[in-house]
C-alpha cells in the first residue's frame, strides 16, 4: 500500500491538492473464469459531451479483458434518472459500481444503500461527498484548473506585456453544475492562480446547470453586453461550454486566441479543431484510457476481495476526506494542448488524426 498524500474535501471544494502524477497503476487483478464471472456496473452522468463516448469504449474494452460483465447506463444529467439506474445495477447482481454522480452533494446515499447490499461503490471521475465510498479513480482535477489559468497568465503577458511581472486583464470562470466538487476542484485552481495575480480582475464566477454550452453562451452575451466587449481571458470547466462562449465571440468578431484567451477542458474534436484554427487558445486533455481501464482494475480487483480493505488493496496516490470517509484515490495525469504542442500530444498519441484535425 503506498498512501502518500491525505487531502480533505469539505464545502464541496477542494481545499488543498498539490499537483501529483499518477503512479501506474497495477492491482493483482486475475481475469474471470467462466464459473466466478464478475458483474460490475458503470453508470455515467451523462453521454452529453463527446469524451464520454471514449469512456465507455476504453471502459467495456478492458473489463473484456479481464472478463468482467458490464451493465453500462447514463443519467442524462438527471438525479432520480441516475438513482433509478443505480437500484437497478443493484437489482442485477452488480458486485462493484463505478459511478459518476450526477450530483455530488447527495449521491452518498447512493453508496450508502449499496453497501446495505453488501455491493462496493468505486467513484469515477468526480468525488461525491459525505457518502461511504470505497474507493476513487479521477483526473487531477486541481491541476485543469491551474494549467489553464497559467497558460492564461503567459498569454496576457505575451499579448500585453507586464509591469514587473504583473499582468492585468478582466477574466471571467465558468463553472459547471452548481456545487459539483468536480467544477469546484478545477476552478479552486484557476483562483490559486488569480491571487497569485491580483492585478487580474474576476469580473464574472459563474455557474451552469447541466454543464450546457447554451448557458455558458448567454453568460458570455451578458458579459460582452456590461463590460462593452473588454473581456481579456474567460476559461471554462468543460469543452462544451468554451463552445458555447466561443459562439457568443464569434457573433462580435472576437472568437480568436489573439484576440480572447478561452480554454476549455475535456479535449472534444470540435474544441481541438479550434485550437489548431486559432479560434481557442487552450484545452485541457483528460487522457480517458488511462481513467477508464483503471476504473475497471480498481472494481474487478474489490469484486475478487469483498472482505478486503480498500486501502490495503490498492496503490492510492492520495487520500481524500470527502466529509464522511478518508478515500483512497488514483489519480490520473491532464495534459494542456495549445497551437504549438497539439502535433506533439493529441495528434501523435493517437487521440484524434492529422486528417481530422486540420482536414488535410
Amino acid at each position: 500500500m503506498q498512501l502518500h498524500r491525505r487531502f480533505v474535501l469539505s464545502g464541496m471544494s477542494f481545499l488543498s491538492m498539490a499537483t501529483v502524477l499518477a503512479l501506474p497503476f497495477s492491482p493483482a487483478v486475475n481475469p474471470a473464469g467462466a464459473a466466478d464471472k464478475i458483474r460490475i456496473g458503470f453508470l455515467l452522468k451523462t453521454m452529453q459531451e463527446e469524451r464520454y463516448q471514449r469512456d465507455k469504449a476504453a471502459f467495456l474494452a478492458r473489463a473484456k479483458a479481464l472478463g468482467a460483465e458490464v451493465i453500462f447506463d447514463s443519467a442524462n444529467n438527471d438525479e432520480q434518472t441516475q438513482l433509478a439506474a443505480f437500484e437497478n445495477m443493484l437489482s442485477q447482481g452488480a458486485r462493484v459500481i463505478v459511478l459518476q454522480p450526477v450530483n455530488t452533494g447527495t449521491a452518498g446515499s447512493m453508496v450508502t444503500s449499496a453497501h446495505k447490499a453488501n455491493v462496493k461503490v468505486v467513484g469515477y471521475d468526480a468525488m461525491l461527498v459525505n457518502g461511504p465510498l470505497d474507493a476513487m479513480v479521477m483526473q487531477d482535477s486541481w491541476a485543469v484548473g491551474k494549467l489553464q489559468a497559467e497558460a492564461m497568465v503567459a498569454w496576457l503577458k505575451a499579448k500585453n506585456g507586464s509591469v514587473n511581472g504583473s499582468v492585468k486583464g478582466n477574466v471571467a470562470l465558468i463553472r459547471g453544475q452548481p456545487g459539483d466538487s468536480n467544477a469546484n476542484a478545477m476552478s479552486s485552481g484557476v483562483l490559486e492562480v488569480l491571487k497569485a495575480n491580483p492585478d487580474l480582475r474576476l469580473v464574472a464566477d459563474q455557474s451552469h446547470e447541466g454543464w450546457l454550452p447554451d448557458k455558458a453562451m448567454a453568460t458570455m452575451e451578458n458579459l460582452l453586453t456590461k463590460f462593452g466587449n473588454r473581456i481579456d481571458a474567460v476559461i471554462c470547466n468543460n469543452s462544451g461550454m468554451a463552445r458555447g462562449v466561443i459562439a457568443a465571440l464569434d457573433a462580435q468578431g472576437l472568437a480568436s486566441a489573439e484576440k480572447v484567451f478561452v480554454a476549455g477542458s475535456d479535449a472534444d474534436f470540435v474544441n481541438i479543431q479550434y485550437v489548431a484554427q486559432g479560434k481557442e487558445a487552450a484545452e485541457i486533455w483528460k487522457k480517458i484510457a488511462p481513467l477508464a481501464e483503471t476504473a475497471v482494475e480498481v472494481a474487478v480487483t474489490l469484486a475478487q476481495n469483498p472482505d478486503k480493505d480498500p486501502s490495503a488493496l490498492l496503490k492510492a496516490d492520495r487520500v481524500i476526506n470527502n466529509g464522511a470517509v478518508d478515500v483512497p484515490t488514483i489519480v490520473t495525469p491532464v495534459v494542456l494542448v495549445d497551437r504549438q504542442n497539439l502535433d506533439s500530444t493529441i495528434i501523435a498519441e493517437g487521440f484524434y488524426t492529422h486528417q481530422q484535425v486540420y482536414g488535410k
